[in-house]
């Protein structure tokens, strides 16, 4: 099982609870090499499987890579390249959870969105969604599970996060497009869209006040945890729900 940007935030806790489901996880990460080594570190120490593999999401060339060290890793401690020679045989990869991402540089009006951060923001949280897509159609087990992030932005329609909310939007489009192009190989395809998120990359940019703010305004009156979108994309995975497919899930407490 592949989960893309996790080594911290929700990617992390969704990797752990997947490792504690007893999935063998690739531990994706793009810049934080320790940061990963210390996911792993952290799922080995509580009896699960695990490696990490650097790769851009944004760059498909680093995709399929991170496809083709994922199907002959050794799940050993450490990075890919400090684990022990890989094994010879390819290992059927089950599921792809497409948590990978960028978020706002804190609020930007659509008249300063600048060509830099459209490119990026696509870059990453579109195309590599895409990207992943057709990776998993031609190389995931018939049966799998695709878990891809969104976000409750998309609901919303906060001011402050136009490029950012329109990538998600894709996301969820390509999500009803490829549950129904992989539906006959009975691969369940699924989106999951959190709302506020006590992460580093929902804090980013964002004054105390702010967060003050978006936190009282949802029903609960606080922010959620990483840990409670693990839950429900550890579900998504999960063999009973096959017949759940072609859905966005919406883990926002209620505001949208």
């Amino acid at each position: 099982m592949i989960v893309t940007g996790a080594s911290r935030g929700i990617g992390a806790a969704i990797a752990r609870r997947l490792a504690a489901a007893e999935f063998d996880v690739v531990v994706n990460y793009c810049s934080r090499a320790e940061d990963a080594d210390a996911v792993v570190k952290s799922i080995l120490e509580a009896g699960g499987r695990a490696v990490a593999i650097q790769a851009d999401v944004g760059k498909r060339a680093d995709l399929v890579r991170l496809w083709d060290e994922a199907e002959t890793a050794t799940f050993t401690p450490g990075r890919s390249e400090s684990a022990t020679p890989p094994s010879a045989e390819k290992v059927p990869i089950y599921a792809l959870v497409q948590n990978a991402g960028l978020g706002m540089p804190g609020l930007v009006s659509l008249k300063d969105h600048t060509a830099e951060l459209v490119d990026r923001l696509t870059d990453v949280n579109l195309k590599g969604v895409l990207y992943g897509l057709q990776l998993a159609a031609e190389r995931l087990v018939d049966g799998g599970r695709i878990v891809n992030i969104g976000s409750t932005a998309v609901a919303t329609r906060l001011t402050g996060y136009g490029i950012y909310s329109a990538t998600k939007a894709a996301v969820e489009s390509l999500t009803h497009i490829a549950a129904k192009e992989l539906g006959a190989r009975k691969i369940a395809v699924n989106c999951v869209a959190p709302g506020p998120i006590t992460t580093e990359l929902f804090f980013a940019g964002k004054s105390p006040e702010v967060v003050a703010r978006m936190a009282a305004a949802t029903p609960q009156g606080r922010l959620g945890e990483p840990e409670e979108v693990a839950g429900i994309v550890a579900f998504l995975c999960g063999e009973e729900c096959g017949w759940v497919s072609g859905q966005v899930i919406r883990v926002n407490g209620g505001i949208a």
